[in-house]
């Protein structure tokens, strides 16, 4: 299949790839317990899907909210749309990341059309109440968009139980499938009130059918491969073992820095210092040693790599109270183990 297109070749090569990008829109399908595969959109990455998606529907004299704990791949394109008639408000939320639902009522306008957030932070890991919101979005008929790039494969997560409207994903992080894949899942309804930003087909004129509407002439056919063969193996896991496996870890890391500095005296837990509503993230603070020198230490001398600074989410950072000084972040996968986060903990423990 090297080489080929799709949607154009004659030959059987071709129809073997098509084959394959079908199958994947399936397995992303069932993966999100949504209904209709072909409302299953590639793009390159999960910052794209929402660009898409908010700048494609969202007209002069609308209003959304989001959460004050989004990454800039959503707030980018909202405050980018601001210049142009299009207003927000942020739904606040504590200092450990979770969401004030009490809040949103308020926040509601005559002109409000949907409700923008992330499924978990990708700073403090603290994971958003997606059925209540979706809930509330269907009691209000407000559209819910979900930013899931942090829980994608590892959380499972209903379209048709928390009323998604639209659902975007990367595929590198929690799918392991390869870097420069991701896509969205869309409803009818909100399908036919985006105007596409890219769209290539035999006509002069734009498809009104999916996927075809919304995705360009040449896919990313070799990614989506990767994709697809990634999904295939996640399909003979358990998710629930491999999130309570990042659970244990979480804990575990948790435990350990909490163990090495009690009073967080040197070493600060951003959000919550438990598992209850979490993924597998971990941010900290080093109080008396730059982070980005506890950064290089960490990775020159012991191996560890981790990510320092803001991560793509400023206000998140103000939220809790880390802006501007950012977090050192510690993220943990299905195929750690306790003994790589006991090496971490010692590296810690020697640097601080």
């Amino acid at each position: 299949m090297n080489g080929v297109n799709v949607n154009r070749g004659c030959y059987s090569s071709a129809y073997s790839a098509e084959e394959v990008i079908y199958e994947t829109r399936q397995l992303l399908s069932e993966l999100f317990h949504f209904s209709k595969c072909k409302n299953v959109i590639f793009t390159p990455n999960v910052t794209t899907s929402l660009n898409f998606i908010l700048k494609g529907f969202l007209k002069p004299g609308d209003h959304i909210l989001v959460s004050a704990m989004e990454h800039n791949a959503v707030m980018r394109p909202v405050v980018q749309l601001a210049s142009s008639g299009i207003s927000f408000d942020r739904i606040p939320c504590r200092t450990d990341g979770s969401m004030i639902l009490e809040k949103v009522e308020e926040l509601i306008r005559p002109e409000t059309k949907a409700i923008v957030t992330l499924h978990a932070s990708n700073v403090c890991g603290t994971v958003m109440p997606a059925q209540e919101i979706g809930d509330f979005c269907k009691e209000h008929r407000l559209l819910f968009i979900l930013d899931t790039a942090q829980t994608a494969g590892t959380i499972d997560i209903d379209m048709e139980k928390y009323h998604i409207d639209a659902l975007a994903f990367t595929g590198h992080k929690g799918l392991r499938g390869p870097q420069g894949t991701g896509g969205f899942l869309i409803c009818n309804e909100l399908a036919a009130q985006i105007e596409p930003l890219i769209s290539a087909s035999h006509s002069e004129e734009v498809p009104a059918f999916l996927p075809d509407r919304f995705e360009p002439g040449t896919p990313n056919i070799p990614g989506i491969l990767g994709l697809h063969t990634a999904l295939c193996d996640l399909e003979k896991q358990s998710m629930e073992e491999i999130r309570q496996h990042e659970l244990m870890l979480t804990q575990y890391f948790i435990d350990g820095i909490l163990n090495l500095d009690p009073e967080e005296k040197f070493l600060r837990i951003i959000g919550k210092k438990n598992i209850e509503n979490r993924c597998a993230v971990v941010s900290v603070q080093t109080l008396h040693m730059d982070m980005a020198q506890a950064a290089f230490e960490l990775d020159s001398t012991y191996g560890i790599m981790t990510r320092v600074g803001l991560h793509c989410a400023p206000n998140a950072h103000k939220t809790l109270g880390t802006y501007p000084e950012g977090t050192l972040r510690f993220s943990f996968g299905p195929e750690n183990t306790k003994q790589e986060l006991d090496i971490a903990l010692d590296a810690l423990s020697a640097l601080l």
